[in-house]
């Protein structure tokens, strides 16, 4: 996945690293990373301000993470929980595919192959709300340019084998201030 903010090109890659380059020195990296979450690396998306980024991954976390290397900034990252449920005791995981930061509040939306969209404000740490699930997964997502729609692209990405898969579909919803304002 890769993601641009101002100069800088931020590439995830399947092997759990992030490579942040300068988009007027491409050849060479300027940092190269290794993500704090634990498996495969789905979806990158840059704040708004150009600060930093968020990642999610294939075991239903989402990480937040900053450009500055000081130690002061490094010690903000963090990472959550978002796309998981416990079904029979078993806690399921399900993979964050998309990602999408609302041009106002810097709050930003995930969608998961478990369907569901949720609103969260990363500096506080918390959901902000959730939408309820479709019937197939969640594969992209982004606001309209002034932040009062949210598309959902909705397609079966072949996790669950042993589903039918709907139909792709697009929906266009429209959000209201209390569901992506910043919680702090």
């Amino acid at each position: 996945s890769m993601s641009i903010s101002g100069n800088r090109i931020v590439l995830a890659t399947s092997g759990r690293y992030v490579t942040i380059h300068d988009i007027r020195k491409i050849a060479t990296p300027e940092q190269v990373r290794e993500s704090s979450l634990q498996n495969m690396l789905r979806i990158v998306r840059c704040f708004p301000n150009g600060h930093g980024y968020a990642v999610g991954s294939c075991e239903g976390r989402i990480a937040i993470e900053y450009f500055d290397v000081s130690e002061q900034i490094q010690r903000k990252k963090y990472a959550f929980k978002a796309h998981r449920k416990v079904e029979s005791g078993r806690q399921i995981m399900y993979p964050i595919n998309a990602l999408a930061f609302h041009p106002k509040y810097g709050t930003f939306a995930s969608g998961g192959s478990d369907g569901v969209v949720n609103q969260w404000d990363g500096f506080a740490k918390k959901r902000i709300c959730h939408y309820p699930p479709s019937q197939t997964s969640i594969s992209y997502l982004d606001y309209n340019v002034d932040g009062t729609l949210l598309a959902v692209a909705q397609s079966f990405m072949g996790e669950f084998k042993d589903r039918n898969s709907p139909r792709d579909s697009i929906i266009v919803r429209k959000i209201s201030e209390e569901e992506c304002r910043k919680k702090s």
